[in-house]
């Protein structure tokens, strides 16, 4: 199956806050409030759960532009997104744009620079265990003073916001893998004041990194 709904958010940040630690739901959240000419929505970035299930997160700095140009152009506001690789939606484990640059450069080619480049670019790499302050306090410090937020989920089915800010594939048979298809995660790419793009992005430990054409794990 796949999301019921799925695109991308596009507005400025309001503001940014922490739920209470010792009052949440069955997710702990970061929540930003993204300003669209429809209003102000909250956007929900799982961290942390009680039930024992760790987060992991991951940044890639310095994204593409080129490769991230159909969404930059779009407005303000919500926007739904076809789960294709053409239609500007992003996917953890397929899309170029997730990748990054070379985190290493060499004036002369080299195999070994190009194995650490291969590493360094691999959606396999650089994911970090979640303790919730952690993951909050690089999103927060990355936010500051952001120029523009494009945050990818499903919208809420009541009120303005979005929801599934976390990678949507790879679960293991049990009750979201019904939830699971390629194209379709969610995550919040971040545009600095200076213009770079950097992506912050979430998943669940159980959730694979090796999916087939349905999101399914293999």
């Amino acid at each position: 199956m796949a999301l019921a709904a799925y695109g991308v958010l596009v507005g400025t940040l309001n503001r940014f806050a922490r739920e209470d630690p010792n009052n949440f739901g069955s997710w702990y959240h970061g929540k930003m409030y993204v300003q669209a000419p429809a209003g102000e929505y909250e956007c929900a970035v799982d961290v942390s759960t009680p039930s024992g299930i760790p987060v992991q997160y991951r940044e890639v700095r310095g994204l593409d532009p080129a490769l991230f140009a159909t969404v930059h152009a779009l407005a303000p506001g919500w926007h739904p997104l076809a789960s294709t690789p053409t239609s500007g939606a992003i996917d953890y484990l397929r899309d170029p744009l997730l990748r990054g640059r070379a985190g290493c450069v060499a004036v002369v080619a080299s195999p070994l620079i190009a194995l650490l480049n291969a590493i360094v670019r691999s959606p396999r790499f650089g994911w970090v265990e979640s303790t919730a302050d952690n993951a909050l306090n690089l999103l927060e410090q990355r936010l500051t003073g952001c120029r523009k937020l494009f945050v990818f989920g499903a919208p809420y089915t009541t009120g303005r916001g979005v929801h599934d800010v976390h990678m949507n594939q790879g679960d293991p048979p049990g009750q979201f893998q019904h939830l699971d298809g390629i194209w379709q995660d969610g995550g919040t790419i971040i545009e600095s004041a200076t213009g770079e793009l950097n992506a912050f992005l979430t998943k669940f430990k159980p959730q694979s990194l090796n999916t087939d054409n349905n999101g399914l794990p293999v």
